[in-house]
This record gives structure tokens, C-alpha cells and sequence, in this order.
């Protein structure tokens, strides 16, 4: 196992998943099965990584999608036969076999190549292939966001705890810390919870996650009117207010921008808000990749307005990736390939580099190939969604999941402008969209009304009530949701 060793519990959490896994398909509904396992499994496991000959890393991500795979082959084998390669697939496959043009082309051989490529297949493609079987219309896109709002809550007391004892539960539960603590600390005080993911802007992520579904699955009246026996808006209310005291201010930047958006467009009925937020990545890697912009104007910003210390931080990142740029540039298209050649060494050997943004690592990895495969697999599935459902369409009841979703992969793509925190349910949103474009094209036109009997009950059954859907399709208990 790669980092702490841990305890006991770190190889029992992670063998011990696949069963547990399995065993959801025999008891719940396949897709609830799905869903409470990346949901949990995300948020539970250990942050860890078991390495074994000629195969990928044993993550949590691979633990979780292999479970899945096993259990839809003993007990819903008919789902593998639904799924049909097309064209919108090709990004996600060119994004996952990067590695290996990048071992070819360096010299690294083509072995190198498979089992780079074969890895990253597990961490961004099976999330993706799992979506497009599984998430191919609104209803289960809506269980899906349900599900993780449902986890952003349970999340809470979890992290009231660390915001006050500190960031402690992976190591009682686990053993060690799963990143540097320091990390943790706030310059006003307190800490920024981990809880069981890999950093705290994770955390924040996904807790912004939780608030921005919410949010908004509470506008279209699509959210239960209570969880958990508690009253839903006054969970949210707290979720929100969580989210706040983890401090993570990119975060919630992110999270006041796509609400922004969404009602933005919804009441302009435009996307072109969304089709900004599509063009900061791009723009950004361009700007920073031709030296046009170095970002000190930003830095200066943050430091006047809120301060010093996070405009020093955030010029840090600025200063390492000008260097980790010119280094990439010096690569091949395909990049230098693995093995820390894409970063930067003094005189003596020693790495000087520091890489943060999900993006320079990419551009360094895998080069202008990597980062462009990887931004089209992302953004393609949200720029077909804002063109075939049109804004205004965000409002009714079975599209605001997706609506969300789309639009929150777009901000997530901003945020690896700055972090790398590669989450595989974000991957669930792409290949989930990807699915529900190609197989239920009535989607994309106009002329599906809500209340059209002849196909309301097929594509979205609105006498079925959220919860009825819930509690009768997926079997969950109706105390949990009402």
C-alpha cells in the first residue's frame, strides 16, 4: 500500500467493498445498488492505494467500480447489452488512452503505455461507462443527485466535528492522515475538514455539491419535502451553512457563480452564460500557456480585497506553473509522459516544481493532446445539453438534475484550473448526460409536454411522486424520505 501504512481497518474497508458491493445488487434495485455505492463509497473508504503487478492501483474508485461491474454481471447482466459505442463516446476513450501516446512518444515503451492508459481507464472511464448504462434518463439522473445530496448531509456532523477537534477522522478511523495537515489550518483560525477524502477543497467540493442540488431541486419543487424525518429545506439550510464555516472561498465562489448562471439563463433563456463558463478553462490554459497573462492582476485583487496571505498563495501557484509550463512546452505534444518528467529540477537534481491545477499537470503529463481530449470528455456532454434542452427547460421538474449537473461540471472544470481533485462522480455526470442525450432524443425537442399522456409515463411519470418513485422503484424505506 502506497503512503501510511494504517490499520487493520484500511484493507478491510478496501477488500471488504467489493462483497459489500455485490450484496447491494442482491438486496436494492440495480441503480440504487450503483448509486449507494460510488455515494458511500466516495465518502467513506480510506484515502489509499494498494499497487499490484501489470494492474492499476487498488483505489477506492477501482474498488467501487469493480464491485459494480461484478454485481451487474451476477444479478443484472441484461444491462451490459444496452450499452452502444457512439461517436460522443470518442473524447472520453482519446482522453483515456492519452498515457499511452505519451509513454510511445517518450520513449517509455508501449507496455508503459497500456498499463498508464489502463489506469486511467479504471479512474475516468469506468465511472463514465458505469454512468452510460445505468444514469440514460432524468429519472435516475434525479436519483443520482438525490443520492449525493442525501450524503452531503450526512456529512454534516462529520464535519462539525472536525471543525472543532480538528481533522481527525481518517487518522481514528484509519490510522494516519490522509494529506499534509497543515493544510488544514485557516488563517483565521479553525481548521477545513477532511473528513475521509483526500483534501479538504475535496470536501468543500463536494459539500458545495450537496447545497448547489439542493438549492436548486428546491426551486423546482423537485426536492422531498423531508429526509431523514427532518424537514428538507431546513436541511439544506444547514448543509449551506457548513459549507460556509469550512472557509473554502473558492468553493463557495464556484458554488454563488453556477446558481448565478442557472438563473441567469433560465430567466434570459439564453446558455450563453453557460457558454462563458465553458471558455475560462480554454482561455485561461491559453493565456497562461502563450505568457500573455502571468496573473498577478488576480493576486493583487485577492490581497486587497480579502487577503495577503491567499494572494500569496494563490501568486505561489501562478509563479510554479510558469516554469511547469515552459517545461511542457519543451515536451512533445503527447507530453513527457509519467514517471515526474514533466516537472522541474535545478542544477542539483532536486524538483522545484509544485503542481496544484489539474490542467499543468496534464499539460506537462500528457500535452496539448491530454489537455484537449480531457477538456472536450468533460465539456462536450454540457455544450450538447445547453444546445438540445434549452435554458428555459431547466426549470421543469425532470430536468433540473441534469440542468445542475451539467452546469456544475462546467464550474468543476474552473476549479482545476487551481486544484486537481479528481472525483469519479463527477464522471457519473458525464457519461449520465452523454446517455440521456442519446437515448431519449425527445429530450432535446420542444414539443415533449410535461402532462402529454402518451409520454410523460414512458420518460418521466408525473403522477409518480418523487418520493413514491423512490420508496416503490428503488425500495427505499418511506422514513428515510417523505
Amino acid at each position: 500500500m502506497s503512503g501510511a501504512q494504517g490499520n487493520i481497518m484500511v484493507p478491510i474497508a478496501m477488500f471488504g467493498w467489493i462483497p459489500f458491493v455485490i450484496l447491494l445488487f442482491k438486496k436494492f434495485e440495480a441503480r440504487l445498488a450503483v448509486v449507494i455505492a460510488f455515494v458511500s463509497g466516495w465518502m467513506f473508504l480510506p484515502v489509499a492505494s494498494f499497487k499490484f503487478p501489470v494492474l492499476p492501483d487498488y483505489t477506492k474508485t477501482s474498488a467501487t467500480c469493480v464491485g459494480i461491474l461484478a454485481g451487474a454481471w451476477l444479478f443484472d447482466k441484461a444491462r451490459f447489452s444496452s450499452f452502444t459505442f457512439n461517436s460522443l463516446d470518442i473524447p472520453m476513450v482519446l482522453w483515456c488512452i492519452a498515457p499511452f501516446f505519451s509513454s510511445v512518444f517518450n520513449g517509455l515503451g508501449a507496455y508503459d503505455g497500456f498499463s498508464a492508459a489502463f489506469a486511467q481507464s479504471v479512474t475516468w472511464g469506468l465511472p463514465y461507462y458505469i454512468a452510460r448504462i445505468y444514469f440514460c434518463d432524468t429519472r435516475s439522473l434525479w436519483l443520482l443527485a438525490m443520492a449525493i445530496f442525501i450524503g452531503a448531509i450526512v456529512y454534516i456532523p462529520f464535519c462539525w466535528f472536525e471543525l472543532i477537534m480538528s481533522p481527525q477522522l481518517h487518522r481514528i478511523t484509519y490510522g494516519y492522515h490522509q494529506h499534509n495537515f497543515l493544510q488544514t489550518m485557516r488563517d483565521g483560525g479553525g481548521f477545513r475538514p477532511m473528513v475521509y477524502m483526500d483534501h479538504g477543497l475535496m470536501t468543500s467540493m463536494w459539500m458545495v455539491l450537496g447545497v448547489f442540488l439542493g438549492t436548486w431541486l428546491l426551486i423546482i419543487k423537485e426536492l422531498p419535502p423531508k429526509i431523514l424525518r427532518l424537514p428538507s429545506r431546513y436541511l439544506l439550510g444547514l448543509l449551506f451553512l457548513t459549507t460556509l464555516m469550512m472557509q473554502s472561498m473558492g468553493a463557495i465562489t464556484l458554488l454563488l457563480i453556477g446558481l448565478a448562471v442557472m438563473v441567469i439563463s433560465t430567466r434570459g433563456k439564453s446558455a450563453i452564460p453557460v457558454i462563458i463558463l465553458l471558455s475560462v478553462p480554454t482561455l485561461y490554459a491559453y493565456t497562461r500557456s502563450t505568457g500573455i497573462w502571468d496573473g498577478r492582476n488576480l493576486s493583487g485583487f485577492v490581497e486587497e480585497k480579502f487577503s495577503a496571505t491567499r494572494a500569496q498563495s494563490l501568486q505561489f501557484r501562478f509563479d510554479n506553473e510558469a516554469i511547469l509550463i515552459d517545461k511542457a512546452m519543451q515536451g512533445t505534444f503527447f507530453g513527457w509522459g509519467g514517471y515526474g518528467r514533466s516537472r522541474v529540477h535545478n542544477d542539483k537534481g532536486k524538483d522545484i516544481s509544485v503542481t496544484d491545477g489539474l490542467w499543468i499537470i496534464v499539460l506537462g503529463t500528457s500535452g496539448i493532446y491530454g489537455l484537449a481530449t480531457l477538456t472536450i470528455a468533460v465539456q462536450l456532454p454540457v455544450l450538447l445539453f445547453t444546445m438540445r434542452i434549452k435554458p428555459e427547460r431547466w426549470k421543469e421538474k425532470r430536468m433540473a438534475a441534469p440542468a445542475v449537473m451539467a452546469i456544475y461540471l462546467s464550474i468543476y472544470m474552473i476549479d482545476n484550473l487551481l486544484n486537481a481533485m479528481i472525483n469519479p462522480i463527477y464522471m457519473l455526470f458525464c457519461g449520465g448526460l452523454t446517455s440521456m442525450l442519446i437515448h431519449q432524443p425527445a429530450y432535446a425537442t420542444n414539443t415533449l409536454d410535461e402532462h402529454d399522456s402518451s409520454t410523460s409515463h414512458h420518460l418521466y411519470p408525473e403522477p409518480l411522486s418523487a418520493t413514491r418513485y423512490i420508496t416503490a422503484t428503488c425500495q427505499i424505506p418511506s422514513r428515510f424520505i417523505s
